[in-house]
């Protein structure tokens, strides 16, 4: 609030009561309409602020819809799954342990709610494998032809209100070309529609109630700073990692970080409003009985405006510094300056805004709760890592296992889980090595993990999975990831010694499974390393196994799932050495479970495949006819890779195919 408006007098007391209280009146409250007029002021303010107040409110009700909704897709998902499961034939050739935990599989899906774990434990490299179809299939399919041919599929006839139904959907998955020059990648039209609903939200309560005019400017610019304030616990909320949002909605904190870099730049802008606006209404729109003979450079060097300046300079920093060209160039930089900027940011708006400060008090409880409670803690943990250069040169395998702890009781878990209890699919984990120099130890840097998730040993009753094995795959660019590859080149291959890492994790979502395990057809895409997204992903809903540790080896024992879903993948590399970085007798034994595999020539060699054409066959195949199923679509890869698959399926919503489509970014 102005300087100016702390000495009028509160609401309710009149000048003559301040006159017979012995207080000396100035000139103004002698004036019966410049009173009316601060009143008037004064009550606007209030009213504001209760308007203002009322918005986490209107985000509360928002979240508890999409929970709801959510609620409902994941208990059809994994009801789906059951069903799949219970309708599988016996397999003669499996024994009773086998029986025995898909039953197991079959009760612990629906249980619980819980995540079930129905993948390998088994890291990228070695082990023994004995599919029940001995012959040797060529992974590498560099013949086989890109788009399927097919016979034309008759289509029931739609009502016109069916047809608008798809195709608003189709509309809503579509996701448009980046922005011309700057190249700037746009998300699909439904989560840009959603964020310019959450601005509308935000920019109506600006004016919500708002008196208009010059001599009213003060409430515009008193407003913008109130819709930055009730905004901030929001914002430090998106930014966790671990949050009550992953719960309610079913996604993870990268899913939803979208939102908070669109609100971080709403409220960057909001800033910008309220001190410009600010500056406006005391150099040139203030009444002249106000300003009480306060120069422009008394009011710019008064405490107040400092503390607003500090924090307005602290927010447009952390804006800039977390724009994607500077990420990508100094992401070291940016990690140091997010944290040391927020903490900064968040004390001169205390110091600068008394109303702000239980707005403050609970963004600064979630900013600590999230990095020194659990990230620090509860989610992290340290073990000894072997790292591998593989055979490209630029790309490192570094690989961990531990012995997995008795689980407790299934609350606990939740709330206590860490990554030594293990994963599930397209989780991920912070890296740090404190090896590597006193910069990189305060470093934590996000990796997918490769490996299949730990699974349940096939038993009566359940038994937990009792070791993990983890993969990380690597590329080496410059800051961290150079580091670790030239102290990799330094170190003798024959004589690795193991590096203390500490790992903080998992994060991520089941999201993408429950997808692809409700459908009927199952159509996985990577490129280059998103082969880290999609492998756990195919053996999770093709094979269950464990392995036994070993002295020498990983021998484990492996039960092919009989869900009854068509599976085919599709993985495109760049150079030919990329497919090592998946052995070839895992993917082998996911074709011998039944999976359909396409590995093109290297773009490298011979260009850039026929994505679209063989997606889009896959989808109409699964997908489009009297007896269509669902088809559950992931994809991870290159931002141009995504953007064709997610529009491919949008096409396939607009006329009518029951598809669902994700896509997981490996990298943000």
């Amino acid at each position: 609030m102005n300087a100016a408006l702390h000495h009028v007098i509160p609401r309710g007391v009149s000048a003559a009561a301040a006159t017979a209280a012995g207080e000396e009146l100035p000139d103004w409250a002698k004036d019966p309409e410049k009173v009316a007029y601060l009143k008037f002021l004064i009550a606007e303010l209030y009213r504001g602020r209760d308007v203002v107040a009322s918005y986490n409110l209107v985000v509360l009700a928002v979240v508890v819809i999409f929970a709801t909704l959510q609620w409902r897709e994941t208990r059809r998902d994994r009801r789906k799954w059951w069903e799949r499961l219970a309708r599988s034939e016996p397999d003669p050739s499996e024994d009773k342990a086998g029986s025995d935990g898909d039953g197991d599989l079959k009760r612990q899906a629906f249980s619980d709610g819980v995540e079930t774990p129905s993948s390998s434990s088994s890291t990228l490299r070695g082990g023994d494998v004995t599919p029940p179809d001995p012959k040797q299939v060529d992974i590498d399919l560099e013949d086989r032809p890109l788009l399927r041919g097919s016979s034309p599929l008759r289509r029931p006839a739609r009502s016109r209100l069916w047809n608008v139904h798809w195709r608003v959907r189709a509309w809503l998955a579509y996701q448009p070309r980046p922005i011309p020059i700057i190249n700037r990648q746009l998300p699909s039209n439904g989560t840009s529609f959603f964020v310019a609903a959450f601005a509308g939200l935000n920019i109506f309560l600006h004016f919500y109630h708002l008196p208009l005019g010059a001599k009213y400017f003060f409430l515009f610019a008193d407003r913008s700073g109130c819709i930055f304030i009730v905004n901030l616990p929001l914002l430090y909320l998106l930014a966790a990692k671990t949050q009550p949002l992953k719960v309610l909605t079913g996604r993870s904190y990268e899913a939803l970080n979208i939102f908070h870099r669109r609100l971080g730049e709403f409220m960057c802008l909001e800033a910008l409003v309220h001190m410009v606006s600010m500056l406006v209404w005391r150099i040139f729109l203030e009444p002249d009985w106000l300003l009480k003979g306060n120069t422009v450079r008394e009011y710019l060097c008064h405490p107040l405006i400092l503390e607003g300046f500090g924090a307005f300079l602290s927010y447009e920093l952390l804006y800039f510094t977390s724009l994607a060209s500077f990420r990508q160039r100094w992401y070291e930089l940016f990690l140091a300056t997010h944290v040391f900027l927020q903490v900064v940011a968040l004390i001169f708006l205390w110091l600068h805004f008394a109303t702000s400060r239980p707005y403050v008090a609970c963004a600064l409880a979630i900013f600590l709760l999230d990095r020194l409670i659990w990230r620090l803690t509860l989610k992290s943990m340290s073990t000894m890592a072997d790292v591998t250069i593989l055979p490209d040169g630029e790309t490192l395998l570094l690989s961990a296992n531990w012995d997995i702890p008795p689980q407790t009781t299934s609350t606990t878990s939740r709330l206590t889980h860490n990554i030594r209890a293990g994963w599930r699919p397209t989780d991920h984990v912070f890296l740090t090595i404190p090896c590597l120099g006193a910069t990189h130890a305060l470093q934590a840097h996000p990796f997918t993990i490769a490996s299949a998730a730990p699974s349940p040993i096939p038993s009566s009753p359940p038994s937990h999975p009792t070791h993990a094995w983890l993969s990380l795959l690597i590329r080496s660019h410059s800051g961290f990831t150079a580091a670790l590859l030239s102290h990799a080149q330094k170190s003798s291959p024959h004589s690795h010694s193991p590096l203390p890492v500490r790992l903080d994790g998992p994060y991520g979502s089941s999201h993408a499974l429950d997808t692809l395990r409700a459908s009927d057809t199952a159509i996985l895409v990577a490129g280059g390393s998103g082969i880290a997204v999609v492998y756990p992903l195919a053996e999770a809903l093709l094979l269950r196994h464990h392995r036994h540790r070993s002295s020498s080896s990983c021998p484990r024992t492996t039960t092919y799932s009989r869900q009854r879903a068509a599976v085919r993948m599709l993985w495109v590399v760049h150079s030919a050495s990329h497919k090592e970085w998946i052995p070839a007798e895992r993917l082998r034994e996911l074709e011998g479970a039944g999976m359909e595999l396409v590995v093109p020539p290297p773009t490298g060699e011979a260009g850039r495949p026929d994505v679209e054409g063989l997606v889009e066959g896959w989808v109409a195949e699964g997908g489009d006819g009297d007896e269509a199923g669902e088809v559950g679509v992931v994809v991870s890869g290159p931002d141009g890779m995504n953007r064709v698959v997610r529009n491919v399926c949008a096409r396939a919503l607009g006329r009518g195919t029951r598809v669902r489509v994700g896509v997981e970014k490996f990298g943000w």
